[in-house]
């Protein structure tokens, strides 16, 4: 099945939706039942037909995929949370930043949201990539 995510902003998706993302990225492989079960323990009570609606929805936009097991539908992630919090960062950037990564990055630590600290650590983990990708 073709992901359909590049049409949909991730920070378009309502809390429910989140929620839902949230059990299905930390399972990896979760049931509508399931996935009920985890956010009525969170005091969110919901219908069962809440629950496939909300995946039916999520799959419509390319967030989630399923396999039948045994009449039970098995939902699992189309990408990685990483990926899709790097896309949702990408159109934040685009639409605040006018495209620069480097604006974004020094408005996160003039709003303290990063510090000198975690972006010296960033900076050390992008240079250890780039040489494990030449070699």
């Amino acid at each position: 099945m073709k992901s359909n995510m590049s049409a949909h902003d991730p920070a378009d998706l309502g809390d429910l939706e989140r929620a839902v993302m949230r059990l299905v990225w930390q399972h990896d492989d979760v049931t509508a039942e399931q996935i009920r079960e985890q956010l009525s323990h969170q005091d969110r009570p919901l219908k069962d037909s809440t629950i496939r609606t909300v995946l039916r929805r999520l799959e419509e936009k390319g967030y989630v995929t399923h396999t039948v097991e045994n009449r039970t539908f098995r939902y699992r992630p189309a990408e990685s949370r990483q990926l899709v919090a790097g896309r949702a960062v990408k159109r934040i950037i685009d639409r605040f930043c006018d495209g620069s990564v480097e604006a974004l990055l020094v408005g996160m630590v003039d709003s303290e949201v990063l510090d000198r600290t975690e972006l010296q650590r960033l900076a050390e983990r992008i240079a250890a990539a780039k040489k494990g990708k030449r070699a």
